[in-house]
C-alpha cells in the first residue's frame, strides 16, 4: 500500500523557518521526502537550518522573506519555484508575541503582532493559493494556537491574531476548495520553543503546566503527526479543519 504520508516529489515552503517550530517542521517535511524552501528574515539563521536539513539527507534552500511585505512574499515564492518547482505545501508558521498587560500594550507592538501573525499568514496563503490553483492544487497548513480558542492573561494581541488565523483558515478553505487548494490549521498547546522557554521557567509558567491535563509541555515532534496528515494525501478530504495538539488543555476544567 502506498504511504499516504510520503511527500516525495513535493515542494514545501515553510515561513518562520529560522528557529523554533519552523526549523523543526522543515526537518520533518524533508524527512518525509519533500524538497523544502526555508523562509524567514534572518539569512544567517536560515543557513544554519539548511545545513541541518542537508546533514540529515534532505534537500533545502534558504529564501529571505518578510511575511508582512507583499513584494517580499512574491519574490520569495518566485525564487523558491525557480529552485524546486511549484510549491505544493505551504506551512504558515511565522509568528511573534508581545506579552504583557493589555492596558500597557503599545500600539506599535499590537501592529507588529497582527501584521506578522495574521496579515503575514494571509499574504503567504494568497500567494501560494494563486500558484497552487494554476498548478492543480496544494495544501496550506496555518500554525494557529489554542490561544485562538481560549485565553489567558497578558496575550491579547497574540490571542486575537491566532483567533483571526483560525477564522481565516476556515474562510479560505471555503473559497479555495474548488481550486483544489486545501487550507487547514494546527492549534498547538504549550510546546517549549525559543519564544516561550523563559516563561516556563517562572512560577507562573510552572503553574500553567500543572493545568495541562497531561501535566507537561508538548514536544515539537508531537506536532509531526498533525503536520504530515494535513500536508499529505493522508488528509486529502480535510479542509477547514483546526487540529488541536495540546495535551488536553482545551478540555481542561475551569
Amino acid at each position: 500500500m502506498q504511504d499516504l504520508f510520503d511527500l516525495g516529489g513535493r515542494h514545501a515552503l515553510v515561513t518562520g523557518a529560522s528557529s523554533g517550530l519552523g526549523r523543526h517542521f522543515a526537518g520533518t517535511l524533508a524527512r518525509a521526502g519533500a524538497r523544502v524552501s526555508l523562509c524567514a528574515r534572518r539569512a544567517d539563521a536560515l543557513a544554519d537550518t539548511v545545513a541541518a536539513v542537508e546533514a540529515a539527507g534532505g534537500q533545502a534552500h534558504a529564501v529571505v522573506m518578510d511575511v508582512t511585505e507583499r513584494a517580499s512574499v512574491s519574490a520569495a515564492f518566485a525564487a523558491a519555484q525557480a529552485r524546486f518547482g511549484a510549491v505544493d505545501v505551504l506551512v504558515n508558521n511565522a509568528g511573534i508575541a508581545a506579552p504583557g498587560p493589555a492596558l500597557d500594550l503599545a500600539e506599535s507592538d499590537w501592529d507588529a503582532v497582527i501584521d506578522t501573525n495574521l496579515k503575514g499568514v494571509f499574504l503567504a496563503a494568497q500567494e501560494a493559493a494563486r500558484r497552487m490553483a494554476a498548478a492543480g492544487g496544494g495544501s496550506i497548513v496555518n500554525i494557529a494556537s489554542i490561544l485562538g480558542l481560549r485565553v489567558t492573561g497578558g496575550v491579547s494581541a497574540y490571542a486575537a491574531s491566532k483567533a483571526g488565523v483560525i477564522q481565516l483558515t476556515r474562510s479560505l478553505a471555503l473559497e479555495w476548495a474548488r481550486h483544489g487548494v486545501r487550507v487547514n490549521a494546527i492549534a498547538p498547546g504549550y510546546v517549549e520553543t525559543e519564544m516561550n522557554a523563559g516563561f516556563f521557567e517562572t512560577e507562573a509558567g510552572q503553574a500553567m503546566i500543572r493545568r495541562v491535563p497531561q501535566r507537561r509541555l508538548g514536544r515539537a515532534h508531537e506536532l509531526d503527526g498533525a503536520l504530515l496528515l494535513l500536508a499529505s494525501e493522508a488528509g486529502s478530504y480535510m479542509t477547514g479543519a483546526v487540529v488541536a495538539v495540546d495535551g488536553g488543555h482545551l478540555v481542561s476544567g475551569l
